[in-house]
This record gives structure tokens, C-alpha cells and sequence, in this order.
């Protein structure tokens, strides 16, 4: 097994990290939404196969006001753009952001619990020898040991 995660971030990096992203979510709080999840299902998408198409009518509904129906609010429809667009944008750098941590977090996580399963085995060993303070530690740690529990057979 090599491991993967080898360089140990900062805690001052962290900090500052997360002081951004709260600066990041108190600069936009004010005008993003929080939906439902009936509401986000029910909500009629735009994605990467419909962004030339609502671009596009956009385009042509400003430049052909005439066309547009009484009940379509141009400036409505400049808002959403400017912010769908702005937004997508920022979206994007913060999923590559969000999938980046979720990877290092992952691996990370993953690499200590295996090297806390290799412990936890040296201890067992150990306190089936009697070496002294190993029974101890591996009757705390087998308390803890995240095992499944086996339904017991009729």
C-alpha cells in the first residue's frame, strides 16, 4: 500500500482556508436561496445542453423586443442570466474546490484508519502475550472497533 497523503496541511492554512469560505458565504448570503428538495425537483434545469439554447433566446429577446409576450419581464429575465451565468462560474471552481477536499479527505481518513487497523492488531498481539498495558489499550480499542453486528440465527 503507498500511501498517497504525505504532506500535512498547515493548521494555519486551514484556518485560513475556512476563514475564506465564510467570508465567501457571508458575501453572497444575501442573495442566494435555500430550496426544498421538492422544490429543486420540480424546477425545470439548465445545463450544459440547454445553456446555448437559453443563451440564445436571451440574445434574441433582447435585441427583438417586439417578439417578446407582454407577461415575459425583460429585466427579470437580464437578473437570472447575469446571476445563472456569474454563479455557474463560481460553481464550478467551488465543486473542483469541494471534489479536491473530498479526495484529500478520503485519502487521509482512509490511510489513518489502516494504519490504526495495523495498531490495532500489534496491540492484540500483544495482549495475547501478556505484554503489560496491551490488554488494557486493546480492550478500549475493541470497544470502539466499528464491527457489524451479526443477527443471530433462529
Amino acid at each position: 500500500m503507498e500511501n498517497q497523503h504525505s504532506v500535512p496541511i498547515p493548521p494555519q492554512v486551514l484556518a485560513q482556508a475556512q476563514s475564506k469560505i465564510d467570508e465567501a458565504n457571508a458575501l453572497l448570503a444575501p442573495y442566494l436561496l435555500v430550496l426544498s428538495p421538492d422544490e429543486r425537483h420540480s424546477l425545470p434545469k439548465m445545463g450544459d445542453k440547454t445553456l446555448s439554447f437559453v443563451e440564445k433566446a436571451f440574445d434574441y429577446a433582447r435585441h427583438y423586443p417586439a417578439l417578446c409576450p407582454s407577461y415575459l419581464n425583460i429585466e427579470e429575465f437580464d437578473i437570472d442570466m447575469a446571476d445563472a451565468t456569474g454563479l455557474r462560474t463560481i460553481h464550478i471552481s467551488a465543486q473542483q474546490l469541494s471534489d479536491s477536499i473530498d479526495d484529500t479527505s478520503m485519502a487521509a481518513g482512509s490511510e489513518a484508519y489502516q494504519a490504526a487497523l495495523v495498531f490495532y492488531n500489534a496491540v492484540k498481539i500483544a495482549a495475547a502475550q501478556d505484554i503489560p498495558g496491551a490488554k488494557e489499550i486493546y480492550n478500549d480499542l475493541k470497544s470502539r472497533f466499528p464491527s457489524t453486528k451479526r443477527k443471530k440465527e433462529e
